[in-house]
């Protein structure tokens, strides 16, 4: 095999017609590779990803072909798949406002162009689920939000529209399957490519703790930060580490590995009702 690419996450091999995705065990936060992997996060992620693929099927075609004809040495953690030109964006929806996305809110009023209500705080629900794309930039820089207008130009009018259409279909089937799991979707962010054929094809991970945000509904109040089954967790603790959010980052304590990979652990639970071991 060829190693093709290696992101902040996962690692791409070619193999004949084929990709390998390989998920690490590596975490990024703030665009940044952290130094510290969080253990069996790569397994995880491909676990509840092909989950998820399952339960989208009938929604958007997924770019999986097999999760066992891999190498032994990344078995349980990467899935052969088929190769896509990827959509040079990000694609992001949110049914509640937090993060990068009430911080422009707060500014502007909107969220990549949306207009929203005034009086709306940490984590309130939105009146509707919105898209809110953004840039895809290169390792160590960070994605920009993106209108839709500035989407449209980049795509093109008929893709665009069917990039919001499928990103907002995702997350809401996404949402309502969690819920009844007591689990709410504040966002989630899903890559797409098109096939040979022209077929737009969900790919890369999705609905997972490194591309989605995840809090129980039973503690749900909104006005305040929530209990994250997420790397939010990461992110909180480099926030107030000091850090200055540029390489090098700085080694995760132990504590903060060993309870992120247990809120990993947990939502994969909550989610697919299928024990850990």
């Amino acid at each position: 095999m060829e190693l093709l690419h290696s992101g902040k996450v996962r690692d791409v091999y070619a193999d004949g017609d084929d990709l390998i995705l390989v998920a690490s065990d590596r975490v990024s936060v703030y665009d940044v590779v952290l130094p510290t992997p969080i253990p069996d996060k790569g397994k995880l992620l491909t676990a509840l990803s092909l989950w998820w693929f399952e339960q989208l099927a009938d929604l958007v075609p997924h770019h999986v072909i097999s999760a066992t004809d891999v190498p032994a040495e990344f078995a349980g953690r990467a899935i052969r798949c088929r190769r896509l030109r990827m959509v040079p964006v990000e694609c992001v929806a949110r049914g509640f406002l937090t993060g990068g996305g009430l911080k422009e809110y707060q500014s502007t009023g909107a969220v990549s162009g949306v207009a929203l209500p005034r009086g709306l705080g940490e984590a309130s629900i939105l009146p509707e689920p919105i898209f809110t794309p953004s840039t895809k930039a290169p390792m160590g820089e960070h994605d920009q939000p993106m209108t839709f207008a500035e989407v449209v130009d980049e795509v093109g009018a008929d893709t665009a529209e069917r990039l919001r259409q499928l990103t907002i279909a995702v997350y809401c089937r996404g949402a309502e399957l969690a819920a009844e799991r007591g689990i709410l979707v504040a966002d989630t962010k899903i890559e797409l490519g098109w096939a040979a054929d022209g077929a737009l094809v969900l790919a890369d991970e999705v609905l997972t703790p490194d591309s989605s945000r995840f809090w129980p509904a039973e503690s749900y109040q909104p006005g305040r930060t929530q209990f994250s089954y997420d790397k939010q967790y990461v992110r909180d603790w480099a926030a107030g580490s000091g850090w200055d959010k540029q390489e090098p980052a700085p080694e995760v304590p132990d504590e903060v590995v060993e309870a992120t990979r247990a809120r990993y652990v947990d939502v994969y639970e909550k989610i697919t009702g299928n024990r850990w071991e």
